[in-house]
């Protein structure tokens, strides 16, 4: 009787628990967001899935976080109506799969200083496979390879905490 009960307990958090160990990804890293630095590269080898966050770190009032489409993103340029964020330590959760594009809205700043970041979310990685087609997966990009990421869980220790739980589960049955 206890090792059924305890197998149920282990199957709600293997199905529940990858889900809220969402990563946070500092963008840009140690840099944070700012002018002149390559943020395509940093992006480059790097899996986010929904319910990750991303986070932009910069001094307030330097710089902002404006999420834009895809011609806003070309274009440097946000939507009318977009509410800028500015409080320095800015966490977006990244809560639908698809494309997401934030620029910097002060002065010049994606234009010129190129501060601007394009990514593509997956579906939940609790999730069996992406419902996406690999050609909008995130494309490989000229630059220097995967940058180190500041990422606090990575994908591998979900599904390796998922694995462990079922078996252990299994083997209490």
């Amino acid at each position: 009787m206890a090792s059924s009960q305890l197998f149920i307990i282990l199957s709600v958090l293997a199905i529940f628990v990858p889900s809220t160990l969402a990563t946070d990804y500092v963008v840009g890293d140690d840099k944070g967001w700012t002018i002149n630095f390559d943020y395509q590269a940093w992006a480059q080898g790097k899996l986010f899935y929904v319910g990750d966050n991303l986070v932009f770190n910069y001094p307030k009032g330097a710089h902002t976080v404006l999420k834009v489409n895809g011609t806003g993103f070309q274009q440097c340029a946000a939507p009318l109506d977009s509410v800028p964020l500015t409080s320095g330590k800015d966490v977006i959760n990244l809560a639908t799969p698809g494309r997401k594009w934030y620029i910097c809205g002060v002065g010049q700043h994606c234009e010129v200083g190129n501060q601007k970041l394009v990514i593509t979310v997956l579906p939940s990685s609790s999730s069996s496979a992406p419902s996406s087609s690999p050609s909008s997966w995130p494309s490989a990009t000229a630059g220097p390879g995967p940058s180190t990421s500041s990422a606090t869980t990575s994908v591998g220790t979900r599904f390796a905490l998922m694995m462990v739980t079922i078996a252990f589960g299994m083997l209490m049955a």
